[in-house]
Order: C-alpha cells, then structure tokens, then sequence
C-alpha cells in the first residue's frame, strides 16, 4: 500500500461519504450530546485544514487541523475506512498533523475522543505519541463520554 496525504477536496461525493461514514461510527459509539465530530460546513471554515489519505486513486481516509490559538491547535476528524485499519494510516496522519502544528509554530496540540471502548484505539493511538489526558480545553466541557488530551509541542 502507498499512501499518500494530500489536501482534501471537501467538494466531492466521494469526501462527503466518507465524512458521512466517519459521522454515522462517531454518532453509533456516542450520545449525540456528547458526539463533537465536525460536519462537512464546520470542516469548511477558515480555520480548519483537511487531509485526505489516497491508496493510489482510493479514498481510504482523513484528518484536520482546526486553529484555536497562535500557540494552540486541535486534531478534528480523524478517520479511516474500517477495511484499511490496522495498518498504520492513522499513525501517518497524526505525524502529518504533528507536523504542520509544529511548522505553524503551536505549542500545544489538543484533542477530544471517546470515552468508550470503541474509542480504546484512538486513546491508545494518541497515547503513543506523547498525548496526555487533560482538562477540557477551548469550548468544551466536562463530559463522562469525552476524554480530552493535550501534547507539548
């Protein structure tokens, strides 16, 4: 497999699906309180960059950036499509959007995921790269469903 990452083109059927997909797994593991995935007009903002992860022509994933501060920024839409998991493609996005927080000068790297055992390999996944669990951050509140972790850049 040789995946690549590019920017996203948000104004395709085949991202939009895929966004649809990665809304539908977020709102089956969560209460929709407590459900804080960006949909396609949040991912548009100004604020936000998007990826997306080709193997060859097929769209097999995506991840974003949103700006929350000069020195601050969170890793929004995480995804990869169930048939391609397990072979490290979330870990090549996460370095990618590691990578770009760091070029872009932030001091702090911050996320959301799931309390759940369905969120057990995201936790883990973050985990891995230094990411540490925190209070919440930005607009967020304290929430049993919600695990909220930062990283030091």
């Amino acid at each position: 497999m040789s995946v690549r990452i590019q920017s996203a083109n948000l104004d395709t059927p085949e991202f939009a699906a895929l966004i649809d997909t990665h809304a539908e797994l977020m709102l089956s593991l969560s209460p929709p309180g407590s459900c804080h995935f960006l949909p396609m007009d949040g991912l548009k903002r100004p604020d936000v960059t998007v990826w997306e992860m080709r193997d060859g022509e097929t769209l097999v994933g995506c991840g974003a950036l949103q700006h929350l501060s000069d020195t601050h920024g969170e890793v929004k839409s995480m995804h990869t499509l169930a048939r391609y998991r397990g072979a490290g493609l979330g870990r090549k996005m996460l370095e990618h959007v590691i990578a770009t927080a760091c070029d872009r000068g932030y001091a702090r790297l911050s996320l959301e995921t799931g309390s759940m055992d369905g969120f057990k390999p995201s936790r883990t996944l973050y985990q891995s790269f230094g990411f540490d669990i925190c209070p919440p951050f930005g607009d967020y509140v304290e929430d049993p469903n919600s695990v909220f972790m930062t990283k030091t850049l």
